[in-house]
Protein backbone atom coordinates (compact mmCIF):
# COMPACT_ATOMS: atom_id res chain seq x y z
CA UNK A 1 0.00 0.00 0.00
CA UNK A 2 1.40 3.38 -0.99
CA UNK A 3 1.72 6.23 1.48
CA UNK A 4 -0.70 8.28 -0.59
CA UNK A 5 -3.39 5.59 -0.48
CA UNK A 6 -2.85 5.05 3.24
CA UNK A 7 -3.28 8.76 3.85
CA UNK A 8 -6.43 8.76 1.71
CA UNK A 9 -7.93 5.90 3.70
CA UNK A 10 -7.13 7.58 7.02
CA UNK A 11 -8.71 10.83 5.86
CA UNK A 12 -11.86 9.07 4.68
CA UNK A 13 -11.32 10.07 1.05
CA UNK A 14 -11.54 6.46 -0.16
CA UNK A 15 -14.42 5.08 1.85
CA UNK A 16 -16.33 8.27 2.44
CA UNK A 17 -17.69 9.51 5.77
CA UNK A 18 -17.80 6.08 7.38
CA UNK A 19 -17.97 7.40 10.94
CA UNK A 20 -20.88 9.71 10.13
CA UNK A 21 -22.81 6.91 8.46
CA UNK A 22 -21.87 4.50 11.25
CA UNK A 23 -23.16 6.87 13.93
CA UNK A 24 -26.42 7.35 12.04
CA UNK A 25 -26.84 3.60 11.61
CA UNK A 26 -26.09 2.91 15.28
CA UNK A 27 -28.53 5.55 16.54
CA UNK A 28 -31.29 4.36 14.22
CA UNK A 29 -30.78 0.67 15.01
CA UNK A 30 -30.70 1.23 18.77
CA UNK A 31 -33.83 3.36 18.55
CA UNK A 32 -35.72 0.74 16.54
CA UNK A 33 -35.01 -2.04 19.05
CA UNK A 34 -35.63 0.20 22.06
CA UNK A 35 -39.01 0.56 23.80
CA UNK A 36 -39.20 4.18 22.58
CA UNK A 37 -39.87 3.27 18.94
CA UNK A 38 -42.97 1.28 19.80
CA UNK A 39 -41.99 -1.33 17.21
CA UNK A 40 -40.44 -3.95 19.46
CA UNK A 41 -43.16 -6.35 20.69
CA UNK A 42 -40.91 -7.52 23.54
CA UNK A 43 -41.90 -4.46 25.58
CA UNK A 44 -45.63 -4.98 25.27
CA UNK A 45 -48.13 -2.13 25.19
CA UNK A 46 -49.86 0.35 27.49
CA UNK A 47 -48.40 0.70 30.98
CA UNK A 48 -45.81 -2.00 30.28
CA UNK A 49 -44.13 -0.11 27.46
CA UNK A 50 -44.31 3.17 29.39
CA UNK A 51 -42.51 1.52 32.30
CA UNK A 52 -39.93 0.05 29.93
CA UNK A 53 -39.30 3.47 28.40
CA UNK A 54 -38.80 5.03 31.82
CA UNK A 55 -36.33 2.31 32.81
CA UNK A 56 -34.54 2.66 29.46
CA UNK A 57 -33.99 6.40 29.88
CA UNK A 58 -32.91 6.00 33.51
CA UNK A 59 -30.36 3.33 32.62
CA UNK A 60 -28.73 4.92 29.58
CA UNK A 61 -29.49 8.63 29.94
CA UNK A 62 -27.80 11.31 32.03
CA UNK A 63 -29.33 12.03 35.43
CA UNK A 64 -27.53 15.18 36.61
CA UNK A 65 -27.94 14.46 40.32
CA UNK A 66 -26.31 11.04 39.95
CA UNK A 67 -23.56 12.19 37.61
CA UNK A 68 -22.54 15.15 39.75
CA UNK A 69 -22.96 13.06 42.90
CA UNK A 70 -20.22 10.71 41.73
CA UNK A 71 -22.35 7.59 41.23
CA UNK A 72 -19.89 5.25 39.43
CA UNK A 73 -22.11 3.97 36.62
CA UNK A 74 -23.33 7.52 35.90
CA UNK A 75 -19.88 8.57 34.68
CA UNK A 76 -20.46 6.67 31.42
CA UNK A 77 -23.95 7.98 30.78
CA UNK A 78 -22.86 11.14 28.89
CA UNK A 79 -21.51 8.69 26.28
CA UNK A 80 -24.40 6.24 26.23
CA UNK A 81 -26.94 9.07 26.14
CA UNK A 82 -25.52 10.17 22.77
CA UNK A 83 -27.10 7.06 21.23
CA UNK A 84 -30.49 7.34 22.95
CA UNK A 85 -33.37 9.43 21.57
CA UNK A 86 -36.70 10.31 23.06
CA UNK A 87 -38.98 10.19 20.03
CA UNK A 88 -39.10 9.66 16.27
CA UNK A 89 -38.92 13.41 15.69
CA UNK A 90 -35.96 13.74 18.02
CA UNK A 91 -34.10 10.96 16.21
CA UNK A 92 -34.86 12.10 12.66
CA UNK A 93 -34.01 15.73 13.39
CA UNK A 94 -30.64 14.85 14.84
CA UNK A 95 -29.75 12.34 12.15
CA UNK A 96 -30.68 14.74 9.36
CA UNK A 97 -28.23 17.34 10.57
CA UNK A 98 -25.53 14.79 11.34
CA UNK A 99 -25.89 13.54 7.77
CA UNK A 100 -25.79 17.01 6.22
CA UNK A 101 -22.97 18.54 8.24
CA UNK A 102 -21.09 15.52 9.54
CA UNK A 103 -19.84 14.21 6.21
CA UNK A 104 -17.89 17.36 5.30
CA UNK A 105 -16.55 17.79 8.83
CA UNK A 106 -15.36 14.18 8.86
CA UNK A 107 -13.73 14.64 5.46
CA UNK A 108 -11.76 17.58 6.84
CA UNK A 109 -10.79 16.00 10.17
CA UNK A 110 -10.32 12.41 9.07
CA UNK A 111 -12.38 9.51 10.39
CA UNK A 112 -10.38 8.77 13.56
CA UNK A 113 -10.12 12.37 14.70
CA UNK A 114 -13.76 13.03 13.84
CA UNK A 115 -14.93 10.03 15.89
CA UNK A 116 -12.92 11.14 18.92
CA UNK A 117 -14.03 14.76 18.48
CA UNK A 118 -17.70 13.73 18.28
CA UNK A 119 -17.62 11.57 21.41
CA UNK A 120 -15.53 13.92 23.56
CA UNK A 121 -17.47 17.05 22.59
CA UNK A 122 -20.78 15.24 23.12
CA UNK A 123 -19.65 14.02 26.54
CA UNK A 124 -18.51 17.47 27.63
CA UNK A 125 -21.70 19.14 26.39
CA UNK A 126 -23.92 16.80 28.40
CA UNK A 127 -21.61 17.01 31.40
CA UNK A 128 -21.82 20.81 31.30
CA UNK A 129 -25.60 20.63 31.27
CA UNK A 130 -25.54 18.25 34.24
CA UNK A 131 -23.17 20.54 36.13
CA UNK A 132 -25.52 23.49 35.59
CA UNK A 133 -28.48 21.42 36.85
CA UNK A 134 -26.67 19.38 39.48
CA UNK A 135 -29.73 18.76 41.60
CA UNK A 136 -32.01 17.68 38.76
CA UNK A 137 -33.38 14.15 38.53
CA UNK A 138 -34.68 14.64 34.99
CA UNK A 139 -33.03 12.34 32.46
CA UNK A 140 -31.17 13.84 29.51
CA UNK A 141 -30.76 11.90 26.26
CA UNK A 142 -29.82 12.59 22.66
CA UNK A 143 -26.91 13.35 20.36
CA UNK A 144 -27.71 17.08 20.30
CA UNK A 145 -24.58 18.19 22.12
CA UNK A 146 -22.26 16.23 19.84
CA UNK A 147 -24.08 17.32 16.68
CA UNK A 148 -24.00 20.93 17.85
CA UNK A 149 -20.21 20.54 18.12
CA UNK A 150 -20.17 19.36 14.51
CA UNK A 151 -22.12 22.48 13.54
CA UNK A 152 -19.63 24.68 15.38
CA UNK A 153 -16.69 23.05 13.62
CA UNK A 154 -18.51 23.33 10.29
CA UNK A 155 -19.02 27.06 10.82
CA UNK A 156 -15.29 27.59 11.21
CA UNK A 157 -14.20 25.21 8.46
CA UNK A 158 -16.80 25.96 5.79
CA UNK A 159 -18.27 29.41 6.51
CA UNK A 160 -19.06 30.14 2.86
CA UNK A 161 -20.63 26.80 1.99
CA UNK A 162 -24.08 27.34 0.48
CA UNK A 163 -26.78 25.82 2.67
CA UNK A 164 -30.27 25.26 1.26
CA UNK A 165 -32.68 25.93 4.12
CA UNK A 166 -36.45 25.82 4.53
CA UNK A 167 -37.95 28.39 6.89
CA UNK A 168 -41.58 27.96 8.04
CA UNK A 169 -42.06 31.73 8.39
CA UNK A 170 -41.03 32.13 4.72
CA UNK A 171 -43.76 29.79 3.48
CA UNK A 172 -41.36 26.82 3.44
CA UNK A 173 -39.56 28.15 0.38
CA UNK A 174 -36.13 26.53 -0.11
CA UNK A 175 -33.59 29.34 -0.01
CA UNK A 176 -29.81 29.23 -0.19
CA UNK A 177 -27.68 31.06 2.37
CA UNK A 178 -24.02 30.99 3.43
CA UNK A 179 -23.38 28.50 6.22
CA UNK A 180 -22.17 31.25 8.53
CA UNK A 181 -25.53 33.02 8.31
CA UNK A 182 -27.63 29.90 8.91
CA UNK A 183 -25.51 28.61 11.78
CA UNK A 184 -25.19 31.95 13.55
CA UNK A 185 -28.97 32.30 13.25
CA UNK A 186 -29.35 28.84 14.77
CA UNK A 187 -26.97 29.77 17.60
CA UNK A 188 -28.95 32.94 18.28
CA UNK A 189 -32.18 30.93 18.48
CA UNK A 190 -30.62 28.60 21.04
CA UNK A 191 -29.38 31.55 23.07
CA UNK A 192 -32.81 33.20 23.07
CA UNK A 193 -34.54 29.93 23.89
CA UNK A 194 -32.36 29.26 26.91
CA UNK A 195 -33.49 32.52 28.46
CA UNK A 196 -37.05 31.21 28.75
CA UNK A 197 -36.31 27.50 29.17
CA UNK A 198 -37.80 25.79 32.20
CA UNK A 199 -35.91 23.44 34.49
CA UNK A 200 -38.28 20.56 33.72
CA UNK A 201 -38.37 18.18 30.75
CA UNK A 202 -37.72 19.86 27.43
CA UNK A 203 -34.93 20.84 25.09
CA UNK A 204 -31.42 21.03 26.56
CA UNK A 205 -30.42 24.32 24.96
CA UNK A 206 -27.40 24.70 27.20
CA UNK A 207 -25.93 21.44 25.86
CA UNK A 208 -26.44 22.81 22.34
CA UNK A 209 -24.59 26.04 23.12
CA UNK A 210 -21.73 24.30 24.90
CA UNK A 211 -21.34 21.75 22.12
CA UNK A 212 -21.41 24.43 19.43
CA UNK A 213 -18.79 26.49 21.25
CA UNK A 214 -16.54 23.47 21.79
CA UNK A 215 -16.75 22.51 18.12
CA UNK A 216 -15.93 26.00 16.90
CA UNK A 217 -13.02 26.41 19.33
CA UNK A 218 -11.61 23.00 18.46
CA UNK A 219 -11.68 23.73 14.73
CA UNK A 220 -10.10 27.14 15.36
CA UNK A 221 -7.32 25.59 17.47
CA UNK A 222 -6.82 22.71 15.04
CA UNK A 223 -6.87 24.65 11.77
CA UNK A 224 -6.20 28.23 12.83
CA UNK A 225 -2.93 28.29 10.93
CA UNK A 226 -4.27 26.52 7.85
CA UNK A 227 -6.44 27.76 5.02
CA UNK A 228 -10.09 26.99 5.51
CA UNK A 229 -12.16 25.55 2.70
CA UNK A 230 -13.87 28.56 1.15
CA UNK A 231 -16.02 27.01 -1.52
CA UNK A 232 -17.97 23.81 -1.34
CA UNK A 233 -20.85 22.36 -3.27
CA UNK A 234 -24.36 23.32 -2.03
CA UNK A 235 -25.58 21.63 1.13
CA UNK A 236 -29.24 20.86 1.73
CA UNK A 237 -30.88 20.93 5.13
CA UNK A 238 -34.36 21.27 6.50
CA UNK A 239 -33.82 24.49 8.46
CA UNK A 240 -31.70 26.24 11.01
CA UNK A 241 -32.82 24.26 14.04
CA UNK A 242 -30.20 21.53 14.14
CA UNK A 243 -30.96 19.42 17.15
CA UNK A 244 -33.57 18.69 19.72
CA UNK A 245 -31.79 17.36 22.77
CA UNK A 246 -34.51 16.36 25.18
CA UNK A 247 -34.77 15.83 28.90
CA UNK A 248 -36.98 12.79 29.36
CA UNK A 249 -39.38 12.27 32.26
Amino acid sequence: MTKRRAAAILSGAVHGPTVTYGLIAACCLLFLVSPVSGLNPVYGTGDAILSAQSDYFARWGVIPEELMGGVPHALLTPLTALFVHGSWLHLLGNMLFLYVFGAMAEERLGWAEFALFYLVAGYLALFAYAAAHAGSQQTLVGASGAISAVLGAFLYLFPRARVTSIFPFLLFLPLRFPAWLVLIFWFALQWLAIQSASTGPGVAYLAHLVGFGLGFLYAWARFGGADRVKRRKPVKTAGPAATEGESQP
